[in-house]
């Protein structure tokens, strides 16, 4: 079959900065191909010229054998260019309908005729496979279900080339197969689709061909992926062998550092009770609405608490607003790092420095030349990628942006507990293990570390323990030497009847 889709010498350079360097390779007509590299090895960036977001400094673009000179997004979407950022590109305040037929609305002199579009609507959804009330609100959706909005979208324009960046990061296991099976319907339909993922297992499972970046440049091309191995596309986005990501060591545990006695709260209403010791990384894990990133915002008093006490080193704390949960020694890292964890627009050095910075005041004053010091200092201790402590935040990779999260809290003094939700979402296998050192690192130094991750090998691969919630219950408590991946999987699903039960019937 015949190259559709060809990057030639493609080259792009920012201050301080060569994000790609004269990378090039073809996709096949109606092949998925697949996209892989560290964070920060040119994919976010090709992808930004693909869409005609950012032009190229040299290098052509070729579709179905035409050269494409864009000068703006609009000239992708004309050439039939659609891509799909993990940051969504939906209107909250309109309904999915609106959304989905933004410019297109049917109707007479102005006024839209808002019975047939929503008739019109449904049937293509229904046609595509994607169970959504056309007539709600985006805002009222969940993340899982904006991201099919967002692809729903794509299909419904009969795009002949789809990129999706990360695109099964917060859907559900069957809202992906939902995405899975669209994908194969769209390849044998001729849609050339570029797949960026960090999950080797979907690569494997869709992708007929593979593109490899490293540092900017044209790591490996692979025509046929079912002619490649896990730890050689490994080894090709590293540039070294990794045999194993979690890396996991026994250390000592001390006493209880962290102890939660009967806390509840509005969107967690079952009170729930766990104890997390010194030195030990405690996992938290369970399927989509299970109520654990709820517990880890009551314990940061990010949301409030109807109930419960929350304890520190046997000392019960106050903990009902982030000031008094830091107070207290109880920061978050939290599960959306882009819209919870960082300060758009503002550089690494402000983001890393604004809980701390009434260290640095006197009087009013801020002291400049601490804050600059303390970036230096964590920027090199936790080996961030970047050209500047004055670097837009925002321009960083998500594993770079989650460095600068937990520097953040390094910089606080008296942190006894980090609650760390989806520590590695969006973030490549080589960033993993460096986040996974760190966290070893501050457990080996006394601290708790409760860890909340929907992948199943992450925690299982990582924590000294694993707590299972099922529909805001802890269900579940399991030692290491216990791990079982059927087991935790059956704790974590609801029983026939609904309901769980007691813990002590559970796994232990």
């Amino acid at each position: 079959m015949q190259d559709f889709l060809e990057f030639t010498s493609i080259s792009k350079g920012y201050p301080g900065v060569q994000a790609l360097s004269d990378v090039s390779f073809s996709v096949r007509k109606g092949a998925v191909h697949g996209l892989m590299g560290e964070n920060g090895a040119g994919k976010s960036t090709l992808i930004r010229v693909l869409s005609g977001d950012q032009a190229a400094d040299t290098g052509e673009i070729r579709i179905d054998g035409r050269p494409q000179h864009y000068r703006s997004v609009r000239d992708a979407f004309d050439a039939g260019v659609i891509v799909i950022h993990q940051e969504l590109q939906l209107v909250p305040e309109l309904t999915v309908a609106e959304n989905l037929w933004l410019g297109r609305f049917p109707g007479r002199a102005g006024v839209i005729d808002r019975r047939q579009l929503i008739r019109v609507v449904s049937e293509r959804l229904a046609e595509i496979g994607i169970d959504v009330d056309p007539g709600a609100k985006v805002a009222s959706l969940s993340i899982g279900e904006r991201q099919m909005v967002e692809i729903a979208k794509a299909v419904m324009l009969d795009a002949r080339v789809i990129a999706l960046d990360e695109p099964t990061s917060s859907l559900s296991s069957r809202e992906s197969e939902i995405l899975f099976s669209l994908i194969d319907r769209l390849r044998s339909n001729g849609t050339v689709i570029l797949y960026v993922s960090h999950r080797l297992d979907e690569i494997f499972r869709l992708c007929d061909s593979l593109t490899v970046l490293r540092d900017g440049r044209l790591a490996a091309h692979h025509p046929d992926v079912s002619k490649v191995t896990r730890d050689q596309i490994i080894a090709e986005m590293v540039g070294r062998e990794i045999s194993n990501i979690w890396g996991w060591r026994a250390r000592p545990l001390g006493d209880a550092r962290l102890t939660v006695e009967g806390v509840s709260g509005a969107a967690l209403p079952h009170p729930i009770s766990f104890t997390a010791r010194s030195g030990e990384i405690l996992g938290f894990f369970g399927l989509i609405g299970a109520g654990r990133s709820e517990m880890a915002r009551l314990l940061y008093g990010a949301d409030s608490r109807r109930q419960g006490t929350v304890l520190v080193d046997g000392v019960a704390v106050r903990a009902d607003s982030p000031p008094h949960s830091i107070r207290a020694g109880i920061v978050l890292c939290p599960e959306d790092r882009k819209f919870d964890g960082i300060v758009h627009g503002r550089s690494i050095e402000e983001n890393m420095a604004i809980s701390s910075r009434r260290h640095f005041s006197r009087f009013g004053i801020l002291d400049r030349g601490k804050e600059a010091e303390l970036a230096e200092r964590f920027i090199a201790k936790l080996r961030v990628r970047t050209p500047s402590r004055h670097q837009d935040i925002v321009n960083l990779s998500g594993g770079n942006q989650q460095k600068v999260i937990l520097g953040r809290w390094l910089s606080e003094e008296g942190i006894k507990v980090l609650l760390i939700d989806e520590p590695t979402r969006g973030i490549d296998v080589g960033a993993k293990s460096e986040i996974y050192e760190i966290l070893y690192e501050l457990a080996a130094q006394g601290m708790a570390i409760v860890v909340i991750s929907s992948e199943l090998p992450e925690v299982m691969g990582i924590a000294d323990r694993i707590l299972v919630m099922c529909e805001g219950l802890i269900a579940a408590e399991v030692a290491r030497e216990d791990f079982d991946e059927h087991r935790i999987l059956t704790a974590a699903l609801p029983d026939a009847s609904g309901t769980k039960a007691p813990i002590s019937e559970q796994v232990r």
